[in-house]
């Protein structure tokens, strides 16, 4: 190895600040220099006594950043030789290329042009979407059953868990869903997931081929498109009319075995699919040996009558596969869901979500066992549709009579959301921008619909407005606010 001359050695820009971990800061700034070629290759350190003397810190100091740089191979020394910085090896330049690397992989292209957009920040306000009256979640119930079980775990509980989740809370879930959904299903067939997002990826993962075509609500749920497109699918995206999904027009498209619907209101436009229509979807899915999975994700709120029974209740061939969350009744940072999968994919569907989390946490799945075995989630169901019916009544009553180029409110039976048609998209970007202005949140419908719809851009108008998130009083407060800033 050609040595570098010992002296000088240039210490300039090194600037030590006492109290802050000495040894580390001067690890970390030769280091730094080492990494950036201001120290080169073979370049000789002078010795520990001299660089103390010259940074004016103690001698045991600099030997503890040096062993530390030598541990990692930022240097080397011999036996009577001196310590002499590594050989490392050195990137060449490259000319006119881009200053962050490029995403070749194909994975990873998707992945750029499917992902989730960011979440609203802060508290919720009026209207934001998918967001339940988490204000009024018992949470000093949930805490009181939390902390009991941290008190003292079982050790039996500590371990490695089941992939599928806890068996006491999936033997829960599974009477709750037989006794007030009417769906008929045991323990062995629900997987607990991290919310209903991660239970629609996991579809994704084992039911898509690449290139395979998978049938979608257009407009829908958008995030749901994000999860097949990125295990490689044609999105192909079916009308959606009064009656919900345009079974019809899904019978007519080849080559097609998977369909995600929200049957018990149409995500985003609040329909519900008529009995009709859903028993020639189970037809379709008979015929084509197909699967349908089905978003229940807020088929609790019913505000006429008792909550509709699953599309899965009616599936006698096991061809349905249902997606819950209890994100819609708690609150969405809980990321608390479920499966309910026919018999023959709930081992699979185990296995899977085994290779990517091993198994969810068990403290939360514990406490939510507890808290349903206790009687304070059905009552919390009971007072979460009652508010939410209160607050979409405030909205109702509320709201504008008459708003040009926008038709009036719909009937809203279910949910936690309403949409309405605008006229055309000018309009609808008019009164959006207009609302954001006045710090009131809504959603374009616009936004719902799959790239390269043949439906005309006007016809795709609208807005769509959450209706759950706030107390009655704000709702009010924001329409008035609303009516200003569209000078109604």
């Amino acid at each position: 190895m050609n040595r570098s001359p010992a002296l000088p050695f240039d210490l300039s820009g090194i600037h030590l600040q006492p109290g802050r971990g000495l040894a580390r800061q001067l690890y970390q700034a030769l280091r730094e220099r080492i990494l950036d070629g201001r120290l080169a290759g073979g370049t000789r350190l002078p010795a520990s006594r001299e660089l103390a003397a010259r940074l004016g810190i103690s001698r045991n100091t600099v030997t503890r950043a040096l062993d530390q740089l030598y541990a990692e191979g930022y240097v080397a020394g011999r036996v009577g030789d001196g310590t002499y910085v590594a050989e490392l090896p050195r990137s060449q330049p490259v000319v006119n290329a881009a200053a962050t690397p490029t995403a070749t992989s194909p994975a990873l292209q998707l992945v750029h042009s499917h992902h989730l957009a960011t979440p609203a920040a802060g508290a919720p306000r009026a209207f934001r979407i998918g967001v339940p009256a988490f204000d009024l979640f018992p949470f000093e119930t949930w805490a009181r059953l939390q902390a009991r079980f941290w008190r003292k775990p079982s050790p039996a509980r500590l371990g490695y868990g089941d992939p599928a989740g806890d068996m006491q809370l999936r033997e829960l879930i599974a009477a709750y869903l037989r006794n007030s959904r009417g769906l008929t299903c045991t323990a062995q067939q629900v997987l607990i997931t991290c919310g209903s997002q991660q239970a629609i990826s996991l579809c994704a993962q084992l039911l898509v081929q690449p290139g395979a075509r998978v049938a979608l609500e257009n407009p829908g749920y958008r995030a749901a498109g994000h999860a097949f497109a990125v295990a490689g699918a044609q999105l192909c995206g079916i009308a959606v009319d009064g009656e919900g999904l345009d079974v019809a027009a899904l019978q007519r498209l080849n080559d097609c075995r998977l369909a995600y619907v929200t049957p018990a209101h149409q995500y985003p436009t609040g329909v519900t699919l008529s009995l009709p229509r859903r028993l020639a979807l189970l037809e379709w899915a008979k015929r084509v040996d197909g699967w349908i999975i089905e978003d229940d994700y807020d088929g609790e709120y019913r505000y006429s009558g008792t909550p509709l029974a699953p599309l899965a209740a009616l599936d006698d061939q096991q061809r349905v596969i249902y997606v819950g969350t209890f994100g819609k009744l708690a609150f969405p940072a809980l990321r608390l869901g479920y499966l309910v999968l026919p018999p023959a994919l709930a081992e699979p569907f185990a296995r899977r979500q085994a290779l990517e989390l091993r198994h969810l946490e068990v403290g939360t799945q514990a406490v939510m066992a507890e808290f349903i075995a206790a009687g304070h989630f059905q009552r919390h169901v009971r007072r979460m549709r009652q508010v939410a019916r209160s607050r979409r009544d405030a909205l109702l009553k509320a709201w504008p009579q008459s708003i040009p180029g926008c038709s009036p409110l719909p009937a809203v039976e279910a949910g936690l959301h309403l949409s309405i048609k605008v006229a055309t998209r000018a309009r609808e970007h008019e009164l959006i921008a207009a609302a954001r202005a006045a710090d009131i949140e809504m959603n374009p419908l616009s936004d719902y619909w799959l790239p390269g719809s043949e439906t005309p851009e006007d016809a795709r108008a609208g807005l769509v407005l959450g209706f759950a998130a706030v107390p009655e009083a704000q709702i009010v407060e924001a329409l008035q606010r609303l009516r200003r800033a569209w000078r109604l």
